[in-house]
């Protein structure tokens, strides 16, 4: 139990696709919170339904039944234009593939949605650095993404997703295109958003990424299976890394 105001609220959640002259249920009443400040995993093998979860957690799509306040507000009632606006106050994301603009040098990536909300330049300008800051790459600013290793790369399109403060952070396989050590680098970088206050929600079919949540919620067949805290989670997952590190230190015998 806790007393931190609810932030997503799903209640009784279905999706149903047409495919064809077959109906498709993604999603069977899928009922769950997750409340300010939570770090949250979900997971599912492929086709369980979490991607279409995703999708409608970060309101690019809308349920076919069921209840989803997001911060309060009713997104299962919203058409398009409101759909934007709250993606764009409530929600900062993180892609796989970073989705970043090749010519543009990572100050100008991170102050990009400031444009878009209308911030004056010095107000973008302050928060975008403040943002780099924040994932360590400040002495990164002024390079394009070419000039980024893959975990950089991955540091810049979260500070773009913090900079306008959103009420969640929705990240999807955010390590699937990096190394495990950078991986690490980026799931340790999670946790300390976490313990800032930022509420993450992290969708991973890997058990050692989901592993750094403190609470997992496992899919399956369009429905939860599981849902349970996973206090141990940190210690687990950071012995495994050195574990990982030591190994890959050891010289082969002979």
């Amino acid at each position: 139990m806790t007393d931190r105001p609810t932030l997503i609220e799903m209640t009784d959640i279905e999706k149903t696709y047409v495919v064809g002259e077959e109906k498709v249920r993604a999603l069977r009443g899928v009922t769950f919170n997750i409340d300010r400040g939570e770090y949250v995993a979900i997971m599912g093998p492929s086709g369980s339904g979490k991607s279409t979860l995703m999708n409608l957690i970060g309101c690019l799509d809308t349920p076919t039944a069921g209840k989803y306040r997001l911060n309060g507000h009713p997104v299962e009632e919203m058409n398009d234009d409101e759909l934007a606006r709250v993606r764009n106050r409530e929600i900062g994301f993180v892609f796989q593939t970073f989705n970043l603009l090749a010519r543009t040098n990572a100050l100008a990536q991170v102050e990009l949605p400031l444009i878009y909300a209308g911030l004056p330049r010095k107000e973008r300008r302050d928060r975008a650095l403040r943002a780099l800051e924040q994932v360590g790459l400040t002495d990164r600013m002024h390079h394009n993404p070419n000039e980024l290793s893959g975990g950089q790369r991955q540091r810049v399109a979260i500070a773009r997703a913090l900079v306008t403060g959103p009420s969640l952070l929705l990240a999807d396989e955010p390590t699937g295109n990096l190394d495990s050590q950078t991986g690490e680098e980026i799931m340790r970088l999670f946790r300390d958003l976490n313990e800032a206050g930022n509420a993450i929600l992290i969708v991973t079919h890997e058990e050692d990424i989901a592993a750094n949540a403190r609470r997992i919620i496992r899919i399956r067949d369009g429905k939860i299976s599981d849902d349970r805290p996973n206090d141990s989670s940190r210690a687990e997952a950071v012995a495994r890394a050195k574990r990982a590190a030591l190994e890959a230190a050891v010289p082969p015998a002979g």
